[in-house]
């Protein structure tokens, strides 16, 4: 299956049938007016002269009306274009239509027939307008059908537009032609039926905040009636016949300044909250031939795997991968839970992520991210464990060991070695669990194809995973359970989940550290053993707190800490709706969309917005970058790194970082999608994608109103490692900017850190950023342990006896004095300045070789930042 992120780049657009219409050549005919004998000449010639439409569409955002009335149309003794109309069920009514009674008597049968109408025709209007957003997307929330009034005359206190729909903000609109028969011919209204009918539209839009624009009227014949009210006297009425063709567009607010000169801009007053369900972000990682997209793939659609890997085909996103067996990429899948329900792809009606977000307002949501396992990705899997920051991980260890390396050859083009080409799968997989170690992270454990391992040598590998998980001082729970086979791909079955919570949910309550346990679970895709209980662990696993600006620094510490920051996965191009298009004066172009998650705060539709950091418009670093790694402007790292690859890129042309400037550029967010789900707020901690319009920096001498930028469509170049963020206000009054680093200082609890090469070059893994930095000092610091070392030898040593004396240590001394040690590393970024929260944590990546994972990093905390 794609990303979750990925969108139709030639979202379905609004065409007029009159346009096609003119290109079929129907010939044209004069028309004139009978109540004023004037010649009546469209706004375009082309319009007069079309007869008719082609049929109706079934699909599609247009609708053929023959009216809106909420009341049986008058008997008409004469229509022009009554014998015109053929195969229209709608226009038989006219000639078998009851006398109009008296004005003062209702005009239909009962209010509750209206009633009724009203709401098949608005629902009728949503789904039009459904038909013209992106990937057809479902309007979520529940439809609010206007309530009439006693009186049909005030139908037009109702053309007021509410809260729009939410669902719609992406839709590009849908057209009605009104007094048109499904076959196309012209029919027509009376202009006392126009305004109805456009009355009935406008308040049927409106509830679904929607407005409603006219965009041509035509007179197509004549008609002739004798009211049946006695003031009358049988005297009888000629009058025109019009169709008209009306564009209902979503709202999406425009303001007007004090001048009333109109300023076109998104309202930042939110139209509807953010989705509120409670969100899991989960990372699945492990070696290559440990079945993660597999189970995966069982866990998301609810069907067992073959054997052969059929459950995995929809989440491959590339054809090699379909052809290899081997995930290069991360995908990404959804699971939702209410209650014991499991929603996924094999519940009836859910057919994309709305759907289950639908289903699970109450309930929890599990965001689960697929990386890859050969060594050959490893910057995959890093990406998944460092840059994404899922809340747990599950580590899948393969039950069956064939011995086999996972072998490939993966350097760069003319390096010299590969790394992780005699490694198997047992020891890419403790090369996993080692990195989950020492990145402090909350993880779970499923051993994968337990149907194929053996018993002695399951044994065995549990007894490592044990002995290593109990030496950092956590506790491993192996849970196991009577269910499997086709029981628990519905339902959640309630022994597992009361297992989960006694051994996993409760002691972890009531220590009040995520890190005490490790839940570890026997499964198997094919028999379905374990799947109940891994379902259990996504419902009950605990979800961490809020994330804010003060988790890792206090903010009087780092007063450039903006108010919002969203780290920036993947860019993606997007057509603008018509909506947004209107609402930022420009044209009908595409506007970037950029995925990741949101790190703390709170965005919204219509927020001004810097994002960045980008290269100045001077710097030109693109002839420094080696011609095999990407350009600057998406960010300069070593994929695959070798110790000859480190020496061929430290002899070829780096620029450092500090050589170039570093811009933040102005944005308004226009669109906005939670997991899929279009909202109006994306809250802390979520994931989702933002779609933004740039501005262009402000001209000296311009007449701009009021200062304000021009929209820019097509802005600068955008890259993963960059993020979207509103600066807080003590920024903003203070003037200060977001920095953008070229160096930072990282503190490391480990000795091997002393391993590091100086002016050499390592990846470095910080948040969403990826890239080649290099060693310029490692320097040890003095711990405690140091420090009442000193003040004991001083006391000792009173009368300096000890000044020609040097005393021996023993080796444990030597060892506990290295344990304590803390080493701190300044490291200069190359190429391109990036945005780096103080206090993040931050991987450091050295030469591999061929009996490395490429796994074997050094785990640190960045605590200052250089520019």
């Amino acid at each position: 299956m794609a990303s979750i992120f990925t969108f139709d780049h030639d979202p379905p657009r609004v065409s007029s049938p009159w346009q096609s219409s003119q290109d079929s050549g129907k010939r044209p005919h004069a028309e004139r007016s009978v109540t004023t004998g004037a010649v009546i000449e469209s706004e375009q010639l082309s319009d007069s002269q079309l007869e008719r439409l082609e049929a109706e569409p079934q699909d599609g955002p247009i609708e053929y009306k023959l009216h809106l009335l909420l009341r049986p149309r008058r008997f008409y003794s004469k229509m022009s274009t009554a014998l015109k109309v053929s195969g229209s069920q709608q226009s038989r009514p006219m000639q078998g239509a009851k006398q109009p009674r008296h004005a003062s008597v209702p005009l239909a049968s009962s209010s509750h027939t209206r009633q009724n109408r009203l709401h098949h025709l608005t629902t009728q209007l949503l789904w039009r307008l459904q038909q013209s957003s992106p990937n057809h997307s479902t309007a979520r929330g529940e439809l609010v059908v206007p309530r009439l009034p006693e009186d049909i005359a005030d139908l037009s206190a109702l053309e007021k537009p509410g809260k729009l729909l939410p669902g719609l903000e992406e839709s590009n609109g849908a057209l009605y032609e009104i007094g048109v028969a499904d076959d196309g011919t012209f029919v027509g209204l009376t202009k006392d039926e126009m305004d109805e009918s456009m009355a009935t539209l406008k308040a049927m839009a409106a509830s679904l905040g929607c407005r409603v624009e006219v965009q041509r009227m035509k007179a197509v014949g004549t008609c002739e009636w004798t009211d049946g009210i006695p003031e009358s006297n049988g005297e009888v009425q000629l009058a025109d016949l019009w169709v008209a063709e009306a564009l209902v567009m979503p709202v999406l607010n425009i303001q007007s300044n004090k001048d009333g000169q109109g300023v076109r801009h998104l309202d930042a007053t939110p139209r509807r909250g953010a989705s509120m369900t409670e969100q899991l972000r989960i990372s699945l990682i492990g070696p290559t031939t440990s079945g993660k997209t597999t189970l995966l793939g069982t866990l998301s659609n609810g069907a067992l795997d073959n054997g052969r890997g059929s459950s995995r085909i929809n989440l491959l996103r590339h054809r090699h991968e379909v052809a290899s067996g081997r995930t290069s990429s991360i995908a990404q899948e959804l699971i939702g839970y209410e209650g014991r329900r499991i929603f996924n792809y094999n519940v009836d009606n859910i057919n994309e992520w709305p759907d289950i977000h639908d289903r699970t307002e109450s309930g929890r949501l599990v965001f689960l991210l697929d990386s890859a396992g050969h060594p050959r990705y490893q910057r995959t899997t890093l990406r998944a464990l460092v840059g994404w920051a899922p809340h747990w991980t599950l580590l899948c260890i393969p039950a069956n060991d064939d011995g086999v390396p996972a072998s490939g050859t993966h350097s760069l083009s003319g390096a010299d070695g590969a790394m992780g080409v005699a490694i198997t799968s047992m020891d890419l997989a403790m090369a996993h669990l080692d990195l989950c170690l020492k990145l402090a992270m909350p993880f779970a454990i499923l051993v994968t194809k337990s149907e194929l391992g053996q018993r002695a040598l399951l044994k065995d590998k549990l007894n490592v995973v044990f002995t290593k998980v109990k030496a950092t001082g956590r506790i491993p729970k192996l849970l196991t359970s009577a269910a499997r086979d086709e029981d628990n791909l519905a339902e959640v079955p309630v022994n597992d989940l009361q297992k989960v919570e006694e051994e996993v949910t409760v002691p972890i309550t009531k220590s009040g550290d995520p890190l005490s346990v490790v839940p570890i679970i026997l499964t198997s895709a094919v028999k379905g053993i374990g799947i109940g209980l891994a379902h259990a662990l996504l419902r009950s696993l605990p979800v961490p707190p809020v994330p804010t600006a003060r988790d890792f620094v206090p903010l009087a510490l780092n007063p450039e800490q903006p108010a919002a920051v969203f780290h920036i996965d993947e860019v993606f191009e997007m057509s603008l709706s018509r909506a947004q298009t209107a609402a930022t004066s420009g044209s009908s172009e595409s506007a970037p969309v950029i995925t990741g998650y949101l790190r703390f705060g709170k965005l919204s539709i219509g927020d001004r917005v810097v994002l960045g950091p980008f290269p100045g418009d001077d710097d030109d670093t693109g002839a420094l970058v080696p011609k095999d790694h990407p350009s600057p402007g998406y960010g300069l790292s070593i994929p695959h790194p070798s110790s000859a690859e480190f020496a061929r890129l430290s002899s070829r042309h780096t620029l450092s970082a500090s050589k170039i400037e570093g811009e933040w550029r102005q944005a308004t967010i226009v669109n906005i999608r939670d997991l899929r789900l279009p909202v109006q707020t994306i809250e802390a901690g979520q994931a989702g994608s933002i779609q933004v319009v740039f501005y262009e920096p402000k001209e000296e001498g311009s007449n701009t109103p009021n200062g304000l930028e021009k929209p820019r469509i097509s802005g600068a170049r955008l890259r993963k490692g960059q993020v979207l963020a509103v600066p807080s206000k003590h920024m903003i009054d203070t003037g200060l900017s977001l920095q953008a680093a070229s160096s930072m200082t990282a503190s490391f609890k480990t000795s091997d850190v002393k391993s590091l090469t100086v002016n050499g070059l390592v990846n470095a893994y910080v948040g969403m950023v990826r890239a080649a930095v290099r060693v310029l000092r490692v320097t040890r610091q003095k711990s405690d342990f140091d420090a009442r070392k000193v003040s004991t030898e001083d006391h000792d040593d009173v009368f300096g006896m000890n000044d020609h004396i040097e005393l021996e240590r023993t080796k444990s001394e030597a060892d506990l004095d290295e344990y304590h040690a803390e080493y701190h590393v300044l490291l200069e970024l190359l190429n391109s300045r990036e945005w780096i929260e103080l206090g993040s944590q931050i991987v450091l990546v050295d030469g591999g070789s061929k009996d490395k994972s490429g796994l074997e990093g050094y785990v640190g905390k960045v605590i200052e930042i250089g520019e």
